[in-house]
Order: structure tokens, then sequence, then C-alpha cells
């Protein structure tokens, strides 16, 4: 199976190339990823079949104009319900799916507004596919803010949390 950040390197490096669409299959997992103008998805499937990487290129004249506007266009919708001071950093979340504050209903959430967080700490879970992804905070300080409710489906690239940065 894929890792959390080895999915979000292959975002960065799609996003920043003219790579139009990338499908890549390794030991019964599928990643997609797909640029139309505005938006980035990725899937994450198991598949019993294991297949050769696919990489389909669009025409080099239309993909670098592309990608630069729109994803500009599309941060601006998501962010403006949200609180936007700018000394407080955002959460995001890496991928589609369901946003879960605890491993389980009968455990404490791990993470709440007050907390304290370090760079790895772990602050929620998003499934996708039956897979169960623990997300990390990458920054330390204190959740002022939380944004999504427990169970409750979520995008890539959607903020989950607020943090007021040391």
């Amino acid at each position: 199976m894929f890792k959390i950040q080895e999915i979000r390197e292959i975002i960065k490096l799609v996003d920043s190339s003219s790579i139009d669409e990338f499908v890549y299959e390794v030991d019964g997992a599928k990643v997609k990823l797909k640029k139309n103008g505005v938006v980035v998805t990725e899937t994450v499937a198991p598949k019993k079949e294991v297949a050769a990487p696919v990489v389909q290129q669009s025409a080099p004249a239309a993909a670098p104009v592309a990608p630069a506007a729109p994803a500009k266009a599309e941060e601006a919708p998501a962010a403006a319900p949200v609180n936007n001071d700018p000394s407080l950093h955002k959460i995001v979340s890496p991928m589609v799916g369901t946003f879960y504050q605890s491993p389980n209903p009968d455990s404490p959430a791990y993470a709440k507004v007050g907390d304290k967080v370090g760079n790895e700490t772990i602050v929620c879970i998003v499934e996708a596919m039956k897979l169960f992804n623990e997300i990390e905070a990458e920054v330390q300080g204190e959740i002022v803010e939380l944004l999504v409710k427990d169970g409750e489906l979520v995008e890539y690239g959607q903020p989950l949390f607020l943090v007021k940065a040391e």
C-alpha cells in the first residue's frame, strides 16, 4: 500500500509537470491522478491484478497554462468560509475520504481544540476505500479550531484544523 507522504509527493510532481493524467498500480493498490484544468484527484483502490504504470501526457502547448491559473481559483472558494487569519496554519486533507477524529467510536479524539500538537502528532484519520490514513499535524502549535465534523466527507485539500503555530 501507499503511504500518505508518497501520495503527496506524487501529487506535487504531477501538479508541477505537464502530465495531464497519471496512473500507478503496485501490489494491488492503484493511484490515479488527473488534471482537468482545475481539479487534481487521487484514488486508492485495491485490485487483484498488478499492472505496469501508465503515463499519458496532454499536448505540451496547453498544459503549462492550465495548471497555473486554475489552481489559485480552486483554493479561493475552499478558503472563503474558513478563518483567513494568516498566522494560523491549516491542516488539510491529503485525499478525498471520510474524516474521523478517533480510531474508533469508543476512543477519545486524537486532537481537539486547545490541544498542543507537534510535527508528527496524529490529529485524525481520513478513510478512503477501506484504508485508514493517519493525518499528522506537520506543524508545532495549538489547535484553535476544528473545521469538520466526525464522519463527514472531506475533499482533497480541504482544511480540517486551524493551528496557531509556535
